[in-house]
């Protein structure tokens, strides 16, 4: 009995161990994911490998709260402000369903926010008071050319009277002279009225200068039989008397060709006490895609965008200053393409480092330079590599900001080019005759890199995708940190996450690193399947947060005049390197203009330490900032908020 049941356990055992061997030769690659994957999650949790390259974590909201993240704004509460408007989606936008959350990073909390119009593609900037500034928005969506149903198309409005400007209504009809078209206007249009031109040795008049308007017009019918190929007059019909004879629309082609995002007008503070938009004057021009950048004094410019036609706004850039709350036209006009990468440097005029979003000629506004505002004179700064592939690329102001260095980031050819750029250019703007050199390479092409600056001075460079919109499955897992000091990469803990169009990073208080959106184009290597956007949320914790203890700091002003000093506590002062100022971030499309580390000079006594803020405006711009000291093994401290009136 006992040599049968030894038989039959061998047989079994022997039938058990084929079956594995078989399952084991039909799944072989499984088994070794699993194992590998395994290994790989034991690996990454280790405290010495946490200790050499920090660890990403997850952080998915409840099904509620969860949005399409297009942009994100660190607010001097310590939450995070996350806009997604429609969030690039249609329905969303057909349903007027906006959102807005605030995050407390912290806490945990989650809360809904009002929004009162479709912020989506805005953009926004840090105010002086700790508002942040929010302009623009989306009208309406694209439509490519087989969705187009109706021609359409620009309609410039002309009135040749001096003496009074028009106002035509949304439903005016335009009817060609030559064509017999009728097209109809989408928007009420104010038309101002002509200048006189007098000749100015003379004094004698000349001619009256007709004033302009433009508007977006539709064919009253579907097909391709209403749609027109040339320019024509056009009659406005609704007129009578010397409205008539003044008033008429000039049209090019209008046509079923596909219809870009159009912008809106309006504009926003985020109160981040009372949590709150407050609605403040609208733009002079509608803008989508737009750049809001900080000027020496205190004012806001705005620059870029698609207008409400959906063609790029011809340079004409303007003016919000936070006392009046309105905007003013700058004097001369400049163009660039969409959401333009413009810092200010320290001496009052703007740099442009060539990166943008796209959209607009692709010869117009792509050089890289220096721009006088006021007296509209741009200075190229030469030596960029891949000079054909700034959109999408990334700009990071190195620190600390007083070196006045800049680095470009990766980026890709114009549109839906598969090009991608794995180069990194530094700039070195206190050069005698600034120009670009090549910094050390990332290890593909990359498009939509995200780049935050840390309180050590490192930078942390993640993410992108080699091709457009992560097409054919090409999102990159990879993290690295720049340290400007040696001009290297340093491989870090790869992302959990992919990461490409619509996406962004943000520093928060505490020192991790929150990073948001993604928008892939497919879901799949053969570009079959749709792809979804990414709602969560990933943190990451740097290798500096893993040491045995990190400096304290606490106590202190709460304002500190530029020039002036201010004192705080911390056991560690003895042992503290560095002093930094952080403007807290707003990011959108992987650029973030506000973003700068600021160096403070420093005296250590006893438990006290005593720092002082720069007195250059242009360097420390007004506004809220996170403070961090850093001790001899570049551990930080959590921030300290502090205001520069």
């Amino acid at each position: 009995m006992k040599d049968r049941a030894g038989r039959r356990r061998a047989r079994r055992f022997a039938i058990g161990t084929a079956v594995v061997v078989a399952l084991a030769g039909m799944n072989g690659p499984w088994l070794y994911r699993f194992g590998t994957e395994k290994y790989h999650q034991y690996k990454i949790n280790q405290p010495e490998y946490k200790a050499a390259n920090g660890k990403w974590e997850i952080v998915e909201f409840p099904e509620e709260y969860r949005q399409n993240t297009i942009h994100a704004a660190l607010l001097r509460t310590g939450k995070v402000l996350l806009v997604a408007g429609s969030g690039n989606n249609q329905d969303n936008f057909d349903a007027k369903q906006y959102d807005t959350r605030i995050w407390d990073p912290v806490k945990g909390t989650i809360k809904k926010v009002p929004t009162p119009t479709d912020l989506f593609c805005t953009g926004h900037t840090q105010l002086a008071n700790g508002n942040l500034l929010i302009a623009g928005g989306t009208k309406r969506y694209e439509k490519l050319k087989g969705d187009v149903t109706k021609a359409g198309g620009l309609m410039v409005v002309h009135n040749e009277n001096p003496d009074k400007p028009i106002t035509l209504p949304a439903g005016t009809r335009f009817t060609g002279k030559e064509n017999g078209k009728t097209f109809v206007s989408k928007d009420p249009v104010l038309v101002p009225r002509a200048e006189k031109v007098f000749d100015k040795a003379t004094g004698k008049f000349l001619r009256n200068d007709p004033g302009l308007g433009r508007i977006y017009v539709e064919a009253e019918k579907s097909g391709q039989k209403y749609a027109t190929g040339t320019q024509d007059n056009y009659t406005v019909q609704g007129l009578s008397g010397a409205d008539a004879r003044n008033t008429y629309g000039i049209a090019e082609k209008l046509a079923l060709d596909k219809k870009d995002f159009q912008g809106i007008r309006d504009t926003f503070e985020f109160d981040p006490v009372a949590e709150k938009y407050i609605k403040v004057d609208p733009m002079h021009e509608a803008r989508w895609y737009p750049t809001l950048t900080t000027l020496s004094d205190g004012k806001i410019l705005s620059v870029s965008g698609l207008d409400d036609i959906g063609q790029i706004v011809p340079g004409k850039n303007e003016i919000y200053d936070p006392k009046t709350k309105e905007w003013t036209y700058t004097e001369q006009e400049r163009q660039f393409p969409t959401y333009p990468a413009l810092f200010l440097m320290q001496n009052g005029k703007i740099f442009y480092s060539g990166a943008n979003a796209g959209y607009g000629p692709d010869d117009v506004g792509r050089d890289p330079g220096i721009w006088d505002v006021e007296t509209n004179k741009f200075t190229e700064v030469p030596g960029m590599s891949d000079a054909d592939m700034l959109e999408t690329a990334n700009t990071v102001l190195l620190p600390p900001a007083q070196d006045e260095k800049y680095m470009v980031i990766g980026g890709g050819g114009v549109g839906e080019s598969k090009l991608s750029s794995e180069k990194t250019r530094i700039a070195d703007l206190k050069a005698d005759d600034p120009k670009f050199v090549d910094g050390p390479s990332l290890e593909k092409g990359t498009r939509y890199p995200q780049a935050s600056v840390l309180p050590d001075d490192s930078v942390l460079v993640s993410g992108g995708s080699e091709d457009y919109r992560g097409r054919s499955d090409s999102n990159i897992l990879q993290a690295r940190l720049y340290h400007p000091e040696t001009n290297e990469f340093e491989r870090v803990a790869d992302p959990l996450v992919g990461r490409n169009y619509h996406s962004g990073s943000i520093l928060l208080p505490d020192g991790r690193l929150m990073f948001f959106g993604s928008d892939s184009l497919y879901a799949d290597k053969a570009n079959t399947k749709p792809g979804k956007f990414e709602q969560r949320i990933e943190i990451y914790t740097p290798p500096y947060l893993y040491r045995d203890s990190r400096p304290d700091l606490s106590g202190g002003p709460q304002t500190i005049e530029r020039g002036e000093s201010g004192t705080f506590t911390s056991r560690a002062a003895g042992s503290v390197e560095k002093v930094r100022l952080i403007r807290p971030s707003a990011s959108t499309h992987v650029t973030d203009v506000d973003q700068r580390s600021i160096a403070l000079d420093f005296k250590a006594d006893g438990d006290q330490l005593t720092v002082t803020v720069p007195d250059n405006k242009n360097l420390v711009q007004s506004g809220w900032y996170m403070m961090f000291v850093t001790d001899g093994e570049g551990t930080p401290s959590k921030a300290e908020w502090v205001h520069v009136p």
